[in-house]
């Protein structure tokens, strides 16, 4: 059983960086996607995005393109999401996923979900 373990999130002013990290253990990241969500306080769980096997297809939802960018590094079984211009409507607990797919647009092929990281944005 893959089990993801998030960190990096913590409190920020709006304008700044963070960097979320997922370690899988008990399992591999390869060769599927790999994903993160974030779900704001009385929101519904949101895609944020997704990156294939190679890094080569990546996935972003609009309010977050340009801004975030999502990566993996296979070898340390680790995704991460660079976070900058952070807003704080960005706000919300971050979760990293592994699909069962080797490509993932929507949240249908995630399968495995860690426990989340907070990432609070300040005006």
């Amino acid at each position: 059983q893959v089990q993801l373990v998030e960190s990096g999130g913590g409190l920020v002013q709006a304008g700044g960086s963070l960097r979320l990290s997922c370690v899988a253990s008990g399992g591999t990241i390869s060769p599927y996607a790999m994903g993160w969500f974030r779900q704001a306080p009385g929101k519904e769980r949101e895609f944020v995005a997704s990156i294939s096997l190679s890094g080569g297809t990546t996935y972003y939802v609009d309010s977050v393109k340009g801004r975030f960018t999502i990566s993996r590094d296979n070898a340390k079984n680790t995704a991460y999401l660079q976070m900058n211009s952070l807003k704080p409507e960005d706000t919300a607990v971050y979760y990293c996923a592994r699909a069962i797919t080797i490509v993932a647009s929507t949240s249908a092929p995630f399968r495995y979900w860690g426990q989340g990281t907070q990432v609070t944005v300040s005006s």
